[in-house]
C-alpha cells in the first residue's frame, strides 16, 4: 500500500495555516502530574478556530482548489467538527459550501455550521449512506467532495497539530491522539516520526467503534456500522484508503475506552483543567487517566482535538452521576485496574 502524505506535506500546510489557524497552547496540569506519575502535556484544539482541529485540514484542503472548483462550491459530510471547518474556511476563501450532516448531530454542530454560511443538507444515518448522498448531491450540483479524513491534503492539515505541540513542548515519549478515520492520528504520527524519533503515538477510540483497533491489530481493514457511542466525532465507519496505510507504518499501537470512562475524563478535564472538551476531544486524556498507558516518568503529549459539546446534553449527563464519581473516577491512578487493550 502506498503512503500518500509525508512529512513535507505537512510542512507546506503548516505554512499555509500560519496567518489563519490558531497556533493553539499547550497547557499541564500538576494535578494530572501527580494522579499519572507524568510530565503531561495537552495540545488544546478545543480552542482552535470553530472549536476543533478539524479547521486546519478543511483549511489546507480548500485553499488548494483550483478557480472554477472555488468558483462551483465544495460538499461535504459530517456529524459537526468537519462540517464547521468546511463551512468556515469557505467562508474565509469565498468558496459556497454545502453540508451532509445526520439529522440528530449535536444542535450545537447544526447550527454553528449554518452561522458559517453553508447549506445544511440533513439525512437519516439508519437510512441513508452520508457519503453516497453526498457524492450524488455533489455530481448533480458540479461540487467538490471534501470528505473529513481520508484526502491527503486534510491529513496534511491534521498533522501540524503535532508538528506545533513537539515545537512547543520538545521531544516527547508517548503521543495519545483521538481517532475516527484517522485523519488527525496519522497526520500526526507522521510528524511525530520526524520530529520525534522515539515518540510512540497511539490511537485512542471508543470501545463501541472499535474499527480502527481491530484494523491495526489484524493488519486488515475492519469496519462498524453506526457505533452507539457518545463520542460523535469518532462513528466513523472505518479507516480509509489514505489512512489505514499511514496508520499501519507510522501509528505503534491503538486502545479502546468505555463511553462511561470517556464521560468521567471529559468532566474531570472541565472541572480540574478549566477545560470545555467534547467527549471525542477527550478520548486520549481518558486513555491516559484510565491506565491505558504505564506513562509513570514519561513525557507525554495528549491532543484534546474539539470542544463543540451541547452543553444541555452535558449537563444532563452529569446529573445522571452521583456526586464525587468524575473526580473518583478519572482520579484513578493508572495502572490501579487490569487493562487488558493496554498500549506500552
Amino acid at each position: 500500500m502506498s503512503l500518500a502524505v509525508c512529512y513535507d506535506d505537512i510542512e507546506a500546510a503548516h505554512a499555509r495555516l500560519r496567518d489563519v489557524a490558531r497556533r493553539t497552547p499547550a497547557l499541564t496540569s500538576s494535578t494530572i502530574d501527580a494522579l499519572t506519575g507524568a510530565r503531561v502535556f495537552f495540545k488544546c484544539e478545543n480552542l482552535q478556530r470553530m472549536g476543533a482541529f478539524k479547521f486546519r485540514g478543511a483549511y489546507n484542503a480548500l485553499a488548494q482548489l483550483p478557480a472554477e472548483a472555488r468558483r462551483r462550491g465544495v460538499i461535504a459530510y459530517s456529524s459537526g467538527n468537519h462540517a464547521q471547518a468546511v463551512a468556515l474556511a469557505g467562508q474565509l476563501l469565498g468558496i459556497p459550501a454545502t453540508i451532509v450532516m445526520p439529522a440528530d448531530a449535536p444542535r450545537v454542530k447544526l447550527a454553528a455550521t449554518r452561522g458559517y454560511g453553508a447549506e445544511v443538507v440533513t439525512y437519516d444515518p439508519k437510512a441513508e449512506s452520508r457519503e453516497a448522498l453526498a457524492r450524488r448531491i455533489g455530481a448533480e450540483r458540479g461540487l467538490t467532495v471534501i470528505p473529513p479524513y481520508d484526502h491527503p491534503h486534510v491529513v496534511a492539515g491534521q498533522g501540524t497539530v503535532a508538528k506545533e505541540l513537539i515545537e512547543d513542548v520538545g521531544p516527547l515519549d508517548a503521543l495519545l491522539v483521538p481517532c475516527g478515520g484517522a485523519g488527525l492520528l496519522s497526520g500526526c504520527a507522521i510528524a511525530a516520526r520526524r520530529l520525534a524519533p522515539d515518540c510512540r503515538v497511539i490511537g485512542v477510540e471508543p470501545a463501541a467503534g472499535d474499527d480502527a483497533t481491530r484494523s491495526f491489530r489484524t493488519r486488515t481493514l475492519q469496519s462498524v456500522h453506526n457505533p452507539d457511542t457518545i463520542a460523535d466525532g469518532a462513528r466513523t465507519p472505518s479507516l480509509g484508503k489514505i489512512t489505514f496505510p499511514l496508520v499501519l507504518h507510522y501509528v505503534d499501537d491503538m486502545t479502546t475506552v468505555s463511553d462511561a470512562e470517556l464521560l468521567e475524563s471529559m468532566f474531570f478535564l472541565w472541572e480540574r483543567m478549566k477545560l470545555v472538551v467534547e467527549p471525542t476531544g477527550a478520548l486520549g486524556a481518558c486513555a491516559l487517566l484510565h491506565g491505558r498507558l504505564d506513562a509513570k516518568g514519561l513525557r507525554v503529549g495528549v491532543i484534546l482535538s474539539g470542544g463543540n459539546v451541547d452543553l444541555d446534553w452535558a449537563a444532563a449527563q452529569r446529573l445522571r452521576r452521583t456526586p464525587g464519581a468524575v473526580s473518583r473516577g478519572a482520579a484513578r491512578r493508572p495502572g490501579s485496574r487490569a487493562a487488558p487493550r493496554s498500549a506500552r
